[in-house]
């Protein structure tokens, strides 16, 4: 379902750079997370859920119950709840609960973008056995087989670029 595909996001930002102690407004807030749910949309995922997933990158305190979420992004407690259960499924977020509370607080997991996008790409990459099949059940020479070899090449550039890139810069990693 969530595919993070590139899109076409423009470089150059209309934000102005903070100054130090100076932090963003709610409304400054809202429109960049607005920004990441109509990305994510590119790709399927529902609005109320990219929502979510950028209010949670940038909200303050970092955990959130689902009233001070619903509150923040403007959305009804039902769609609220169903879209978490996605995000909470994928492994964008997690709930937790603090001793002595019933309410539950949402939070984006350590680590959560790449092991996301690490899954999107063993599932893509896992394509190359579909057009291996394709390429046994074709023979290797037609223009079916092409097109087929052209998927298959495309995936394997993809396994070997993934297989030797570094793992990305983690909080407190020295490069």
């Amino acid at each position: 379902m969530l595919k993070f595909m590139a899109h076409d996001v423009s470089s150059e930002s209309s934000l102005k750079q903070p100054s130090e102690g100076d932090a963003p407004s709610h409304d400054e807030l809202l429109d960049w997370v607005e920004r990441v749910a109509m990305f994510l949309a590119n790709d399927g995922v529902p609005p109320i859920a990219g929502r979510v997933l950028g209010w949670l990158m940038v909200c303050e305190p970092a955990e959130q119950s689902a009233g001070q979420i619903s509150e923040a992004i403007g959305a009804s407690r039902a769609s609220l709840t169903t879209n978490m259960r996605v995000l909470m499924t994928v492994g964008f977020i997690e709930r937790r609960t603090r001793p002595g509370e019933r309410t539950g607080y949402y939070r984006l997991r350590d680590g959560a973008w790449e092991t996301v996008v690490r899954r999107q790409i063993a599932s893509l990459v896992s394509f190359r056995e579909v057009a291996a099949d394709g390429l046994t059940l074709l023979g290797t020479e037609s223009t079916r087989a092409d097109r087929v070899r052209e998927a298959q090449n495309v995936f394997d550039w993809m396994a070997e670029v993934f297989e030797q890139a570094p793992p990305p810069e983690r909080k407190g990693d020295k490069r």
